[in-house]
Formats: C-alpha cells, sequence, structure tokens
C-alpha cells in the first residue's frame, strides 16, 4: 500500500508546478513566483536540485557540495525566503534531490573529491566514493587525456602550500610532499593516488562507479549511515525547521539497496510526501514495500498519450518510415548488449572481478567468456532493475532469455546464476545497480532514435511497439492508479522528456493523417534526400512537432538526435559527410520555398488536430487520478523537443498577463473567452479552470467512474467523473472531421444540472448530454454539478476553498468523503445505468 493514507497527518499535494532553478533563474525569481502559480491554482511548488551543484550548472544534478544550498542560485537564506512566502499562500515545497553520484568535473569545488584524490585510501571520505581499488592498482582512473596524453598536463607550483596538476585549466590535487617547483609532470602524476588515463580508456577501464556512463559524476555509497547522514544533513533541517514538505528521489535504481535508502529518508523527514523517479516497463509495478508515495509519472504519460493516438495509422506510418525495426525487443536486445560492450563495459567488467572466484573453479569459464556472458544476462533484462528478493522473476526471466540467445554460455550462466539471484551477494547488488544505466542508456538514448513511425512514443518509460491504447484500457489504468497509489505523480512534460507536450500533441496528429502524412514524407524525401530513411523521417517529424522552433534549435536537435542513434554518426566518429547533409536538411526547412511550401500545408491540415490534443492530454492529466505536475510554463503551448531545449526560459510576464485577463470581468459571456490559436491563452485558461476546481474542491475527485458515449461518433470522446467533477475530452479529431463532426454522439453522465468551467455554459440535467452542443467553443469541457458555481453561468465564479481549509485537506493526507447528496447520486445512478 503507498503511503499517504487518511488520517496521517501528512501534508499531501492536490498539484505541483516545477520550476528548474538555476543561475539564470535563481530562488528570488522562484519567489517572485509564487503569487502567479498560486493564482493559477497549482497546489505546492516544485523544485529542481538546490544543493551546491558544479559552477555554470543549468540543471543541478550534478552536487559537489551538500552542506548548503547554492550560492548562485541564491543560497540558503534565498531558499527560506522562498519557502515562507510559499507556505504563507498556502502552497506546499516540493525539492528534487539527488542521493546517488555527486559532479567531480571540477575537484576544486567538491571536497569530498579533492580529498579522495589527495589522499587516495587515506583519504577521511574515501568510503563516500564506490571505487574498485584493486582494479586501479591503488589509484581512481580519471580519464580526462586526450590524445596528447600527459603532454595536456602541467604542474603548478605558483601556490609552494598547494601544488597542484593541470589538465586544460581544472586543477588536481596533489599528494602531500609529492610535488616541488623543477619536477617532472610525469614524476609528480606517478606519486599520485590517482592517474590521469585517455578518456576512451572509460568504456573498460574506469574503476569508479558513475551516473550511467558520465565520467564527471560519480556514485557516493548513500548506503552507508556516515555518507547518509553527511549528504542529508541539509535535507533533514529543511524539514525540522518546515521549509520543505516533500521530496523527489532522482535515480533510486542507482542505489545499492533502494528500499533502504528510502526507509532512512523517512525516518529522517517524519514520513513526508515522497516521490520516486523511477521508471516503470509497462505492466511492471512499483515495490509496494517502498516507503513512498510513487513514481514521477512517466507510467501516466504513456496511457495519455497513447489514448490520444489512432490504431489505423499503424500499418501504414510502419510502412512509410521505410526500414523500421520489424522487432523492437531484438533492436532494444541489440541496442542494450552494444552499451554493455561499450560506455558500460567497465561495470561488467567489475561484475566479472566481483564473480571471477564463482567461475574459477571450471576451466572452461575464461575471463573474456565470463563478461561475454555477464553482458548478455544485463541486455536481456525487460525492466530497469530487480529489487531482489522483490523482482526475483525479472532476474530469472533474464538469465534464460540470455541462455536462450546464445547456448554457447550456457555453462558460465549456469554457474554464475546462483551468486546473481542471492541478495547477500555483492554481485548481485552490482548487477541490480547495472542493469538500469544498460537500459536507459540502449532504449532511451540509442533505441529511442533509431525508431521512427510515430516519434511521440518514443517517451521515457514507454515502449514504441504499443501504438496505441483503447478508451477501456485507459480507463481501467486510472482505476487502478486510484486504487494502488492515489498520490503518485502525473506529468506531461518533464526536464528529461525526449518531446513536450505539445510537441507530441502535434506528432500525434500524423497517425490520424496516415497516407497523407506517408504521401508527405515521400515528397520532402524527394525535395530533400538523406539516405539513412528512419533518422529522416524521425527528424521531420522533430520539424514538424515543433514548429516553428528555431533554426539553431533544430540544428542542436538533429546533431544530439543523429548522434544518439548512432547509426548514420557518433559521438566519437562523427560522420562529417552524413551530418553535412542532415544539416542540409534542416536549412531547407527555412530556406527551400518547395520544402517550406509542403510544411506550410501541413500546418494548416494539423494545427487544429495539435491544438485538440494538446488541450485533450492537459484537461485529462490535470483531472485524473494522481498528483497532476505542470512543468514550467505548459499552460502556455510548449512545442520543445530533449534537453536543453526543454530547459529554455519561460516568459512569465506574458503569462501574467494572459491569466489577469482570463480573470478579468466578463459581462459579455462566453463570445469574450480566448480563441483557440498560437497563442496559448486558450490552454492556460484549460489550466488554471482545472488547477483551481481541484485544489478548492477536492471533495468532487474522490472516485473515478468511466462515461459511457454513443453515437455516430463515440469513439472519439474519453469522459469520466470524479465524484461530481466531469471532464469530457476530444480524441482522433481528424476522425472526428471525417465522419462529419458529433451529430447525434451523446456522453451520458448523472442527470444533474451541470455548468461547464471552461465556457460558464450551463446544461440542464439530463441523461445523455449532446457532444455538439456541449464542445462548440473548446474540445474538451470540464462539467460541475450547478450547485457548486456561485453565479450560473460564469465559471469564474465558483467558491474557492480558504487557503486555511485547503492546507486542512492536504494536511490530512487525502480529499474528505463527500457527504452532499449529489455527488453520491451520480455515482448510484450510474452504477445503476451500467
Amino acid at each position: 500500500m503507498s503511503a499517504g493514507a487518511p488520517g496521517t497527518g501528512r501534508r499531501v499535494p492536490v498539484s505541483t508546478y516545477r520550476l528548474q532553478v538555476s543561475a539564470d533563474f535563481d530562488l528570488a525569481a522562484a519567489r517572485d513566483l509564487v503569487d502567479y502559480v498560486h493564482d493559477l491554482g497549482a497546489d505546492w511548488l516544485y523544485l529542481s536540485p538546490v544543493l551546491q551543484s558544479e559552477p555554470g550548472s543549468n540543471h543541478g544534478y550534478d552536487v559537489v557540495d551538500h552542506t548548503h544550498v547554492d550560492t548562485d542560485r541564491g543560497g540558503d537564506e534565498a531558499l527560506r525566503v522562498l519557502a515562507e512566502a510559499a507556505h504563507a499562500v498556502g502552497l506546499g515545497v516540493l525539492v528534487d534531490v539527488v542521493p546517488n553520484h555527486v559532479g567531480v568535473a571540477t575537484p576544486e569545488v567538491n571536497p569530498w573529491w579533492w580529498s579522495l584524490l589527495e589522499l587516495g585510501q587515506g583519504s577521511p571520505v574515501a568510503w563516500a566514493f564506490d571505487v574498485d581499488w584493486d582494479a586501479g592498482d591503488g589509484k581512481v582512473r580519471v580519464p580526462v587525456l586526450d590524445d596528447r596524453l600527459l603532454d595536456a598536463v602541467s604542474l603548478d607550483t605558483s601556490d609552494p602550500e598547494r601544488p597542484v596538476l593541470r589538465v586544460g585549466e581544472t586543477a588536481y590535487p596533489t599528494a602531500p610532499g609529492t610535488a616541488h617547483p623543477g619536477d617532472s609532470v610525469e614524476a609528480v602524476h606517478e606519486l599520485q593516488h590517482y592517474a590521469f588515463v585517455h578518456w576512451k580508456r572509460a568504456d573498460h577501464e574506469l574503476n569508479y562507479r558513475r551516473f550511467f556512463a558520465v565520467n564527471t559524476l560519480a556514485a557516493i555509497r548513500v548506503e552507508e549511515p556516515e555518507v547518509f547522514a553527511a549528504s542529508h544533513g541539509v535535507i533533514g533541517a529543511w524539514f525540522r525547521d518546515g521549509l520543505v514538505d516533500g521530496l523527489r528521489i532522482d535515480h533510486p535504481d542507482g542505489l545499492y539497496d533502494p528500499a533502504g535508502y528510502l526507509q532512512d529518508l523517512a525516518e529522517l523527514t517524519g514520513g513526508a510526501y515522497t516521490l520516486v523517479e523511477k521508471i516503470l516497463e509497462p505492466g511492471e509495478e512499483l515495490p509496494s514495500s517502498w516507503p513512498v508515495d510513487g513514481t514521477t509519472g512517466y507510467d501516466a504519460l504513456g496511457i495519455l498519450d497513447r489514448v490520444l493516438v489512432d490504431p489505423a495509422g499503424e500499418p501504414t506510418l510502419t510502412a512509410a518510415s521505410g526500414a523500421e525495426p520489424a522487432d523492437w525487443q531484438q533492436l532494444t536486445h541489440d541496442t542494450r548488449r552494444g552499451i554493455a560492450d561499450g560506455i558500460l563495459g567497465s561495470e561488467v567488467e567489475r561484475l566479472a572481478r566481483l564473480l571471477a572466484p564463482v567461475a574459477a573453479g571450471a576451466d572452461a569459464i575464461t575471463h573474456e567468456r565470463l563478461v561475454d556472458a555477464l553482458a548478455e544476462v544485463v541486455a536481456s533484462f525487460d525492466v530497469y532493475r530487480t529489487y531482489l528478493p522483490e523482482g526475483a522473476h525479472h532476474l530469472i526471466a533474464a538469465l534464460e532469455r540470455a541462455a536462450e540467445a546464445r547456448p554457447d554460455l550456457d555453462d558460465v550462466i549456469d554457474r554464475i546464476a546462483p551468486a546473481l539471484v542471492d541478495p547477500e551477494n555483492a554481485a548481485a547488488v552490482r548487477l541490480q545497480q547495472t542493469s538500469g544505466m544498460v537500459m536507459a542508456k540502449g532504449v532511451e538514448d540509442t533505441a529511442f532514435y533509431r525508431t521512427s513511425r510515430l516519434t511521440s512514443l518514443s517517451e521515457v518509460g514507454s515502449d514504441p511497439s504499443v501504438f496505441a491504447v483503447s478508451v477501456a484500457d485507459f480507463h481501467q489504468a486510472q482505476r487502478d492508479r486510484l486504487g494502488s497509489w492515489p498520490h503518485t505523480m502525473t506529468t506531461l512534460t518533464t526536464h528529461d522528456t525526449k518531446r513536450s507536450e505539445d510537441t507530441r500533441a502535434r506528432i500525434a496528429v500524423l497517425a490520424d493523417l496516415g497516407s497523407e502524412w506517408a504521401d508527405t514524407l515521400d515528397r520532402l524525401q524527394s525535395l530533400v534526400p538523406l539516405e539513412d530513411r528512419v533518422f529522416a523521417d524521425l527528424l521531420w517529424q522533430a520539424i514538424v512537432g515543433a514548429r516553428p522552433a528555431s533554426r539553431e534549435r533544430l540544428h542542436a536537435y538533429a546533431e544530439k538526435a543523429s548522434r544518439e542513434a548512432g547509426d548514420s554518426t557518433t559521438w566519437t566518429e562523427p560522420d562529417t559527410a552524413f551530418e553535412e547533409r542532415m544539416h542540409a536538411l534542416v536549412d531547407a526547412a527555412f530556406d527551400e520555398p518547395a520544402v517550406v511550401a509542403v510544411l506550410d500545408a501541413l500546418d494548416e491540415r494539423i494545427d487544429a488536430a495539435g491544438w485538440s490534443n494538446g488541450l485533450a492530454q492537459k484537461l485529462v492529466q490535470l483531472t485524473a487520478p494522481g498528483v497532476p505536475d505542470v512543468y514550467q510554463g505548459t499552460e502556455f503551448w510548449d512545442r520543445s523537443l530533449v534537453d536543453p531545449d526543454n530547459r529554455r526560459a519561460v516568459d512569465y510576464a506574458e503569462r501574467r498577463h494572459v491569466l489577469a485577463e482570463i480573470d478579468g470581468p466578463d459581462d459579455d459571456g462566453p463570445e469574450d473567452l480566448p480563441a483557440i490559436g498560437i497563442d496559448g491563452a486558450a490552454k492556460l485558461l484549460v489550466t488554471a479552470r482545472a488547477l483551481r476546481l481541484r485544489r478548492d474542491h477536492p471533495e468532487l475527485f474522490t472516485r473515478y467512474l468511466a462515461l459511457e458515449a454513443t453515437g455516430s461518433a463515440a469513439d472519439h470522446v474519453v469522459a469520466f467523473d470524479r465524484g461530481g467533477a466531469v471532464t469530457v475530452a476530444t480524441r482522433l479529431p481528424i476522425g472526428l472531421e471525417r465522419v462529419g463532426g458529433w451529430g447525434d454522439t451523446l456522453v451520458h453522465a448523472v442527470p444533474v444540472d451541470r455548468v461547464d468551467l471552461l465556457t460558464g455554459r450551463s446544461f440542464p440535467a439530463s441523461r445523455g448530454i449532446a457532444l455538439a452542443d456541449l464542445l462548440t467553443t473548446y474540445p474538451v469541457a470540464l462539467l460541475v454539478p450547478a450547485a457548486t458555481v456561485g453565479e450560473p453561468g460564469h465559471a469564474d465564479t465558483v467558491t474557492d476553498a480558504s487557503d486555511a481549509e485547503r492546507a486542512s485537506r492536504s494536511t490530512a493526507g487525502t480529499a474528505p468523503a463527500t457527504t452532499e447528496s449529489d455527488a453520491q447520486a451520480e455515482i448510484d445512478i450510474l452504477e445503476g445505468h451500467a
């Protein structure tokens, strides 16, 4: 059962608003947004990591000092001021924390890493890092050299009390007494507790654990009580001082013992609201033993996307993509295997060293065969990680798949299997920490860029081979979430999504178009040929989805996507000729009249449908079970691509202005509502009305009932009743256009008088609401019982709860059960109707 049950006294958010805090948008800037976030209707502020990070870091996931808030982000006092301002208007504060690793790109600013390099195993903080000293002959291997090797290193003795070695401008310590003026670099380097090595050697010879394959992020052993205490002291103080109300835990799969860590964290915070950035594969469940409230919402995102995808488009789009991989499972196995053999080879080698005693008794098991077998096992997982003894069946299945795929390694796999399934074995734990790295790099960062039939499906935590889900399956997923993890986060966009919500909403329309898109792609390929058809398809979809993205943004995306795919060019060995042709394709989207004409015509075809999808997924996410997060700025249209594109500055002045206009006097009625257009005002209206209703009237969101639709266009609506609040959203808008609109289609809600909060229009009690009447202004509607509305016909006169009342409800951990007869009558009538 998830944490956050009724009566626990814990504060639980109704919704959150994510802010990316950086030097350019610091905690003072966040403080200035408190009133806007409150007025928008969000319940909590959700901050990116704020502890001291690498100089110039714009994301904060490279913490270098756990003892204080980042000075470039405003420091400890700025966080206090922000928290107090948020609490004063009833907002909670959720902070992202990074337990798995620290930034080591600039050793001088990380006291722990500096000490480790200076003193080696004699450092008082050597226990903090996960270093295999034997593998490095007692030294930490630091992969920072290029082909010049030690010629790129200099000895700096300008401060005789602190001589350093420098690689470029970056300083590295020298052990006491090992460096003097006039000494050679080679001689000083030989005496250190670290060894500079060529960066390419990191793939197979690195001897410290990292975050994925990022050499400048070194893992720490937070499972050790001393490390936990030292890295979480300030976090604990936040809760003791009442500044922070909840935490988001980054990358728990990298930890030695996620469940143990989360239990320690719960004790530190007093059982505060906690989410984990856990990627769940389709059908996978979050371990029920973890003392958390849920995930950061990628599992919800995948379902939300797919209920808006037309399944009829699958065969046509598959054919249009050209050499689309026929077997997603085989593709992902091969990309995972490539990662295990390549950039994460160091982790596989370390596993092999741990298992060497097990393999030693069999003459036929050489080191090479052992490494081969382990690489095959980690490539055979269908989830990111097992949690022994929980999830052991996933590990056993991976062992069986590996043995089936490689019968020549069957004897090796049989030999090591008992150790790998033993929760007490160091190799078993190391395998669990490694499999998630291989999955993330092999699938998210490689395979996702090698499939293109509908690129909106290639999202974190999703399986692109699952093209669409039915409305019935969507409803079941919502019921499951409400029953199992009612306080888990739901999301549409994050700092890590490959494409933002509105980019995906536009791309999803291509499935509605089917052959129209296939013909358009053929035309574009004839105008600007690119020999890698799958990648060309992916790139054109990005251009279409993000349009009108700037030339610079698209060039940056094309380079990153093509090198991540690794088919026609790579990061380490770029194919200059291919990349020139690829960049010429991007330029053609701006400079070639024939190409621009094709794209303009496509825009005219999909703009309205993309906006419809964008509003539909937004309203559904904000009103469905779970705690919806609004990523910074996405209350307007947001057509972003992969990071760093999705971390661009947000124009809050414009958003404030539009919100004020929406909230201004409405003397003339619904005709003054913002039209659906490029300005995004309609999306802001939908976001604000839904957030405010959910915050101020939790009694309308206590249940989940799927609503039936009948009529000629019944397949084009998804509707549900949350216990008083009714959401109605259009799906497959191009198909709806083809069947001639809503016609006689009805949605069957409980017959009570209702008001649509988005338009202010009233609908008298009826067993069927005509969608042709309901969805005349917007492709979505948010209906509430008329008794909820202070002045009939005006959506902005819904009676608001006071901040104190909201805080009381939030502290109780859940919405109070409905006591008025309206909501219960809806349930009773609906059950009888069904």
